[in-house]
């Protein structure tokens, strides 16, 4: 039989194994557990790697901001008559900013759908930009690498005041190149541009700007008024135009035949 003192001492160790096989299986479970964790954090990001879906986690990467887009529901503000009586395409497209701004562009399609004119109003929202350069975004319009300088054609007067021209640099004078044109309005805040290539002369694509832009009219203001304003002054100083700039009133329409002055890159 066993004495009292072996009893006693048996005791203390059967708790300690207990005790000490107790703390195994604890941090056996706490390890299975983190490994099947991890396995399937793995698997998630696995997934969305595949998926293409990763977000981007770097705090110097600015998020994604929407652009302009097409507005299908929005209807026309502005109205421009036949240039001549040839058959062209037209088509009006309208885009807006989250930030405000509008673009209503008209598009003129000669031959084999090529572009034959172009005339942009722009209502300026606050996504306008004033340290870039405007004739960056004409070049663009016209067709040409952004960086292609453009130099000044001189000026046309219109119903809305003096508009500048600018052509590819290096055209020689008197060559056929198509004119972009630029006018800026500070109040309200509007800017129009284009480009054309009506004329087979230097002079009678001038005055076929000038044309163009006396055709101009506005069919809504919406809840601008300034901009009600600004076409009705600009209707007082409208006159006849020769778009062929043949006829002897049609002087009127130019400052200069070249304004060499003017020129310069851009």
């Amino acid at each position: 039989m066993q004495s009292p003192e072996a009893s006693t001492a048996a005791n203390p160790t059967q708790i300690h194994l207990a005790l000490a096989n107790f703390a195994d299986e604890v941090v056996g479970t706490l390890a299975r557990l983190f490994a099947y964790v991890g396995a399937l954090a793995l698997f998630a990001i696995l997934a969305l790697a595949g998926l293409g879906q990763l977000p981007d986690l770097r705090d110097d990467q600015p998020a994604a901001k929407p652009g302009w887009a097409i507005a299908d529901r929005s209807h026309p503000a502005f109205a421009l008559s036949r240039l001549d009586t040839s058959e062209k395409t037209a088509s009006y497209t309208i885009f807006r900013h989250p930030e405000g701004g509008r673009r209503d562009v008209m598009r003129w399609a000669g031959n084999a759908d090529r572009p034959w004119a172009e005339l942009e109003i722009y209502r300026e929202g606050n996504e306008f930009d004033v340290t870039r350069p405007a004739a960056a975004g004409l070049a663009i319009q016209m067709g040409l690498v952004a960086a292609t300088a453009l130099e000044q054609a001189g000026l046309i007067d219109t119903k809305f005041g003096p508009v500048a021209l600018f052509r590819p640099s290096g055209t020689a004078d008197g060559s056929p190149a198509c004119l972009g044109y630029l006018k800026r309005n500070e109040e309200p805040p509007l800017q129009i541009s284009g480009f054309s290539c009506q004329g087979d002369t230097m002079p009678a694509r001038r005055a076929a700007i000038a044309c163009t832009l006396n055709r101009l009219t506005l069919l809504t203001s919406g809840n601008e008024p300034k901009l009600a304003e600004m076409f009705a002054h600009a209707e007082l100083k409208r006159r006849a135009c020769d778009p062929q700039g043949s006829s002897p009133g049609s002087a009127d329409w130019l400052l200069g035949a070249a304004n060499a002055q003017l020129r310069g890159a851009l």
